[in-house]
Formats: C-alpha cells, sequence, structure tokens
C-alpha cells in the first residue's frame, strides 16, 4: 500500500533537511573539513599514511601465522612504531579530535530525537558519556549485540 505524503510528511521531511543543513554548518563540521584537509592535502604525510597502510598489509599477513611468522617481531615492532609516529603527528591528532566532536554533536542529536518519539527508544551512540542516557551499551552500530534498535 502506498503510503500518501501528507502536509505532516512534508513538514518532518524540511525540518529535517533544515537539522542536516544545520548540522553540516556546525563549527564542528566546519573543524573535521579544516582538520581533514589539512592532512589529505599534506604529500608528506599522505605517503607517511600510504606507508602504514602497506604495514597493515603486511601485519594482517604475519597475524595469520601468528609468532610463528619469519618476520613476526619486527613487521610488530615497526607497526607500533609509525602508528605512534602517525598518533603523534599534529594534523592527524587535530583530525581525530575533530573527528570525536562531530560524532559527539551526531550522537547528541540523535539521542534527542530518540527521546523526542519516545523515552524507551533506545540510540545506539559511539561515546560511552551519552551510552547511560541512550539505553544503549554504545558502539554497537547496528544493535545486534546490545538488541537496541538502530
Amino acid at each position: 500500500m502506498p503510503m500518501m505524503m501528507t502536509d505532516e510528511w512534508l513538514r518532518v521531511i524540511d525540518e529535517s533537511e533544515l537539522l542536516s543543513r544545520m548540522i553540516v554548518c556546525s563549527e564542528q563540521a566546519a573543524a573535521y573539513r579544516l582538520a581533514h584537509n589539512e592532512v589529505y592535502t599534506d604529500p608528506a604525510l599522505l605517503e607517511d599514511i600510504r606507508d602504514f597502510a602497506r604495514m597493515k598489509e603486511q601485519y594482517e599477513e604475519v597475524q595469520r601465522f601468528g609468532r610463528y611468522h619469519p618476520d613476526y617481531s619486527t613487521i610488530m615492532k615497526q607497526i607500533r612504531v609509525k602508528k605512534r609516529e602517525l598518533d603523534l603527528d599534529d594534523k592527524i591528532a587535530a583530525l581525530k579530535v575533530a573527528e570525536n566532536d562531530l560524532q559527539d554533536l551526531l550522537d547528541e542529536v540523535s539521542l534527542l530525537i530518540g527521546k523526542t518519539v519516545s523515552e524507551s527508544v533506545k540510540v545506539p551512540v559511539s561515546n560511552p558519556f551519552f551510552s547511560k542516557d541512550s539505553s544503549c551499551g554504545g558502539s554497537c552500530g547496528s544493535g545486534g549485540s546490545c538488541s537496541c534498535s538502530a
């Protein structure tokens, strides 16, 4: 049975588009775009990221065999050193902070929408700070393991 478009549905669509524009224009989204641009326009940093991606492939190969792989110790040490090097880069650190801030905004909005529908609505969130209000253990993503409805 086809759903009829009513004034109420049109209002919901208009309000959701307004909310989307507000999120896209938020300080958190702007900071994320700026940090993302800083990371992905830096040629030296891009090369480091590509190197890390290649090392990850080697790491996954080593993981298949565990410590019995002949290069296990070397690869494990190299990947940890490279990851730490990337994590300590100011631009990457700023991007991670911006990602977390934007995710927190999205979590807050999701919780507000869910609670507007019903206090018993369970909303999965990535930040444990919000999870006590969401009736979800957080970070489930799809609701599979904690039985929340995403």
